[in-house]
């Protein structure tokens, strides 16, 4: 081995961390992969290394191996295996963190003088209890250990990130400026200029409540109001980080917080923890692949709240608040540069549309104290120490890092450390605030999704735009083709299932229709199911709301109606009339596979919330078929589909003041049977320019804009979609080919933890 590095090229050596995350897996099984993770990243370092602490705020790596083993031995194995021996009573006062319930410890910032136990006796240590944890988790009690097992293994995960946090402060105190890993080849590519992304704000909800592990601290759910913001589409970068500097940005305090500005003066800092110039003008930063040149185009880490917060005046913006971070994340996958990518650094975004790098690279500060939600309470015993005692003086962060392991962030996850530091890989996303609604266009959204769309390396527009006038009455006549089966294919399974689908739906119960439109569907349901009292149809268009409503009032007198005129994805809120009683959703016509997989989740999750607990959906699914009968139902032989994208073209000239030429754009729809959709496109058939909305975008020929996804299920797949998001799938009905699905989905028991 060398002294100071070890090839960790290959991205399965750092595998493990998140594997916690896969139910797939044993007990054991994830067990023993976050702990061996751990112990991978200790593979590089001596003996010397793992003993040695830089500064009061770090711990050495030796420490960090034995305090995870400590919190099972203490948490797990002492109160749940009989006979468990202990492997040493003085390791408790050594690798005790900050548990006060649990009695005195070794000082945090005297970590470093514990000179024994040696390396070799913490591995034994290891050892000694990855066997007994072994035994625990392969009883018939390790089930009742469940929520406890998934905070310690989420927790060990929170240590293999402070590991590197800590390696690469120690490392950077040395004049050898050692790597820890040898660096990658590639350099990173500029990620474009910065933009700027509009978010309505309204009334949102923020928090976990749903199944899966949460910490204690992102919970529980509640209701924030926001107002209209800007956020920036990706990180700030070194390269425009040394614009600030350039300009004096350490030297001017008008920038600064007080507390903040004091700090930068009495410390000298000039620059980002690690930067280190190199007396020609220019930069190197230490790394945990060395000192290495300043990338420019990589996002700026190692900066305090202090500094974020500096930067943002300088740039005329400001940080995000939590609540905007988590609004502007929720439905998003979790996806990017974590650990087990094995890049030890953060590096540029890809190109692409919408929020880039939420997840990955680098942990974004916001202006948000660290703060319990309203109605927090903290568990209670030793355990309800993990998050709550630290609710002062410290500010969140969002997202995750390149070092912190795969699997282990959500949307929901709360970070927080103190203003000052600067050690964690931290960074910067840029917000503002958004107009006014008054001072909102009509239709801000159309024009700002359609040139964000059109600007895009793959062009393309939501199909929610499909819906027009003209549109809308173009799809009820698709509806009607021989070639479209899915309408027809639906209201004969409903038919024939009608009677057993009201026998899920209890007496009295509240019918909630998701984008109810004309509500024909429903009629079928409410038919069967007379003891359905109320239906609460949800739809964005007031006109639609409107008809079917009256409609509605009058075949059925007696059925209390609550229509809702809002986006069925935000509605937070049922009306006042079906409050308190049970719902059943219905969501048929297959309009969830026009959201993509993960927003198919977050919608999910988001129905399970509004229609509350207890609660059924039923659910219209189209299944996976041949291919010539999929895109003939997308294309059919009288151009009527075609007639429909193309009026998306049509009605950009009518209220955008474009110049389309539609005759210049072809229809067509393929399968992609890998990602199990059909796709329409708009193709151009030469090269052209066209202006929208004041822009012009160059189209060249056979170049594809790309206007919908329809996913097609099999009902293995979408019973694992719906569970990712708290449902199970009680019961199907399946059509004869052309195969649809009706399916009755229940919710999944509790068991999010709060440890």
């Amino acid at each position: 081995m060398a002294p100071f590095t070890q090839d960790l090229s290959s991205t399965a050596r750092l595998q493990g961390g998140g594997a916690q995350r896969d139910l797939s897996l044993s007990p054991l099984e994830r067990y023993r992969a976050v702990r061996k993770a751990s112990e991978t990243l200790a593979l590089p370092l001596s003996a010397e290394d793992q003993a040695a602490q830089s500064m009061p705020d770090a711990s050495p790596t030796k420490w960090h191996l034995a305090h995870t083993t400590w919190f099972f031995e203490t948490f797990l194995l002492r109160p749940n295996l009989a006979g468990y021996k202990v492997f040493d009573t003085r390791f408790a006062y050594l690798f005790n963190s900050y548990y006060e319930a649990l009695g005195p410890r070794q000082p945090r910032p005297q970590r470093g003088l514990l000179t024994r136990p040696g390396v070799s006796d913490v591995m034994a240590y290891r050892a000694h209890v990855d066997a007994a944890m072994a035994r625990l988790l392969e009883s018939p009690d390790a089930e009742a250990l469940g929520d406890l097992l998934d905070l310690g293994l989420a927790h060990e995960e929170q240590h293999q990130e402070l590991i590197l946090m800590d390696v690469l402060h120690l490392f950077a105190q040395s004049p050898l400026k050692p790597a820890y890993a040898p660096a990658p080849a590639a350099a990173s590519a500029d990620p474009g200029p910065l933009r700027y992304l509009e978010f309505g704000g309204g009334l949102c909800e923020i928090g976990h409540d749903g199944p899966g592990f949460a910490f204690d601290n992102e919970g529980p759910r509640h209701k924030v109001y926001l107002q209209p913001y800007r956020l920036a589409d990706r990180l700030v970068t070194n390269g425009e980080w040394l614009a600030f500097i350039a300009d004096g940005g350490y030297r001017r305090p008008e920038f600064w917080l007080s507390d903040g500005w004091a700090l930068a003066q009495a410390d000298g800092w000039e620059a980002p923890l690690y930067w280190q110039a190199d007396g020609e003008g220019g930069w190197s930063a230490m790394t945990l692949y060395g000192l290495r040149p300043l990338d420019p185009h990589a996002p700026v880490t190692h900066v305090s709240y202090y500094e974020a917060d500096a930067y943002a005046a300088w740039a005329g913006k400001r940080l995000p608040t939590e609540a905007e971070w988590e609004h502007a994340a929720e439905g998003l996958p979790v996806r990017g540069a974590f650990l087990a990518r094995g890049r030890l650094a953060p590096a540029a975004p890809y190109h692409g549309s919408g929020p880039r790098q939420m997840f990955g690279d680098a942990w974004e500060w916001t202006r948000s104290a660290y703060a319990a939600y309203p109605g927090f309470k903290a568990a209670p015993g030793a355990v309800g120490e993990y998050n709550g005692k630290f609710m002062s003086g410290q500010m969140v962060l969002r997202g995750g890092a390149c070092v912190t392991p795969d699997g282990h962030v959500r949307a929901t996850y709360r970070n927080f450390f103190h203003p000052h530091q600067r050690w964690m890989f931290s960074g910067v996303r840029l917000a503002d605030d958004g107009p006014a609604a008054e001072e909102a266009s009509e239709a801000p959204g159309f024009a700002d999704d359609v040139v964000e769309g059109l600007s895009q390396p793959q062009k393309a527009i939501s199909p929610k735009y499909f819906y027009d006038a003209e549109g809308s009455r173009l799809f009820e006549a698709i509806c009607e083709l021989p070639e479209y089966y899915p309408t027809r294919t639906e209201i004969a399974l409903l038919e024939s299932v009608a009677g057993e689908i009201a026998q899920a739906i209890p007496r009295g119960a509240a019918l909630v229709e998701f984008g109810s439109g004309a509500s024909v569907k429903t009629r079928l349901v409410l038919d069967a199911a007379p003891q359905i009292s109320a239906y609460a149809p949800i739809d964005i268009s007031p006109d639609a709301l409107a008809a079917a409503e009256a409609a509605i009032r009058r075949d059925y007198p007696d059925l209390e109606v609550a229509p809702l005129a809002e986006d069925f994805t935000r509605a937070l809120a049922l009306p006042d009339a079906v409050a308190g009683l049970s719902c059943v959703g219905f969501f048929p016509g297959s309009t969830i596979g026009n959201f993509t997989p993960s927003e198919a989740q977050a919608f999910l999750s988001a129905a399970r919330r509004l229609l509350g607990p207890g609660a059924a959906f039923i659910v219209g699914a189209d299944l996976v078929k041949p291919a010539d009968v999929l895109e003939a139902a997308y294309d059919d032989a009288q151009g009527v589909t075609a007639a429909f994208n193309k009026n998306l073209l049509a009605r950009m000239n009518r209220e955008l003041g474009a110049d389309f030429d539609l005759d210049a754009f072809d229809h067509r729809a393929v399968w992609n049977a890998e990602e199990s959709r059909v796709e329409m496109h708009l193709v151009s058939r030469v090269a052209q320019q066209v202006r929208v909305a004041g822009r012009v975008f160059s189209f060249e020929a056979g170049e594809h804009l790309h206007t919908e996804n329809s996913y097609k299920f099999t009902l293995e797949g979408f019973a694992d979609l719906a569970g990712r998001a708290g449902w199970t799938l009680a019961r199907s009905w399946r059509s004869p080919d052309p195969a649809f699905a009706v399916m009755l989905l229940t919710q999944t028991a509790a068991g999010t933890a709060r440890a």
